[in-house]
């Protein structure tokens, strides 16, 4: 006999716990192998999804207040991984794009990670892909709301 209801939660809420802990220090190393703080790593992340984004743009997305957001990209332009560029629709707006060369810098620390996971990956049908999926965005999207009225509550 399985778990019961009440098992399986906790079990899960124990997990997501454990999975939440691996992902943060996973990417504070990233970070320190690249000189980078954890909030600098992320918004690159954040470029390299998104594409060119407005310093607020930026602010909204990390929740950095927009000084911050200044020095930040100051950092990160020092440092060879972004640069400020006009908008091309609205010569007015500076936007903040990654540096072509950063995938490049990141991609060998990357890259066994990620062929683990491949693998990981075909151990599952592709419903239960789906379901992993569903599941990932619909939680990330709960943790933005999370983070958010965290912000708000000051």
């Amino acid at each position: 006999m399985g778990l019961s209801r009440e098992e399986l939660l906790a079990e899960l809420r124990d997990a997501g716990r454990v999975h939440s802990n691996a992902a943060v220090m996973y990417h504070a190393a990233i970070s320190a192998r690249m000189d980078l703080s954890a909030v600098e790593e992320k918004t690159l992340d954040l470029l390299q999804r998104s594409g060119a984004l407005s310093a607020g743009e930026l602010a909204e997305l990390t929740g950095l207040a927009p000084a911050s957001v200044s020095g930040l990209i100051d950092r990160l332009e020092r440092k060879g991984f972004a640069r400020r560029g006009k908008d091309p629709q609205d010569r007015r707006r500076v936007n903040v794009e990654i540096d072509p060369g950063t995938h490049a810098r990141f991609a060998p620390l990357f890259e066994p990670f990620a062929a683990q996971l491949a693998e990981l990956y075909e151990e599952y049908t592709d419903a239960e892909l789906a379901v992993i999926l569903g599941f990932l965005r619909r939680s990330a999207v709960i943790q933005r709301e999370a983070t958010r009225a965290l912000r708000e509550e000051k």
